[in-house]
C-alpha cells in the first residue's frame, strides 16, 4: 500500500471515530465501539471500516444496524470535515482479531498451566548458574 493510502486511511479512522462518538445519538451504539482500521481502495473511492464493538452477539448486532442506518450520515459529515476528492463509499465490519487473541491467550495459559514442572526444574537450575540442555527432562 502506498503511504498516501496509509494517511488517508489513519485520517478516516480517526475521523470516522470522532463522528461516532460525539455526532451520532443512535441508542443502538450506547456500547464501547472503536474503529480499528479502516481498509481503502487504491482509488480512494471505497472504504472498508472494521470495527470492534464490547459486548454479546446481541450488542454487536445492533451496533452493526445502527452503524449501517448512519453510514449516510457519516459520510456526509466526513465531506465536510476532510479534503479529498472523493470521500469514499463506507463498508462496515465487525473486527474479532481481539477476540481471536484472547481465545489465543486462554488456550496458552491452559498449556502453560497443564505443562510438567520441566520448565520450573530449568528456571531453578539457571538461577543455581548451572547449565541447561535445551532437552530439558529427557
Amino acid at each position: 500500500m502506498s503511504r498516501r493510502n496509509d494517511r488517508v486511511n489513519e485520517l478516516l479512522r480517526a475521523e470516522i471515530s470522532y463522528v461516532l462518538s460525539r455526532h451520532i445519538k443512535d441508542p443502538r451504539l450506547n456500547g464501547v465501539i472503536t474503529v480499528t482500521q479502516v481498509i481503502t481502495s487504491s482509488d480512494l473511492r471505497n472504504a472498508r471500516v472494521l470495527l470492534s464493538v464490547m459486548g454479546d452477539a446481541t450488542v454487536k448486532a445492533a451496533a452493526m444496524e445502527g452503524i449501517q442506518s448512519a453510514a449516510t450520515f457519516l459520510r456526509r459529515e466526513l465531506r465536510d470535515r476532510i479534503t479529498l476528492r472523493y470521500i469514499p463509499f463506507l463498508t462496515f465490519s465487525l473486527d474479532d482479531t481481539l477476540e481471536e487473541a484472547d481465545r489465543i491467550f486462554q488456550v496458552m495459559d491452559r498449556v502453560r498451566e497443564d505443562s510438567p514442572s520441566d520448565q520450573t526444574d530449568a528456571e531453578e537450575k539457571l538461577q543455581a548458574g548451572q547449565s541447561v540442555s535445551p532437552h530439558v527432562g529427557q
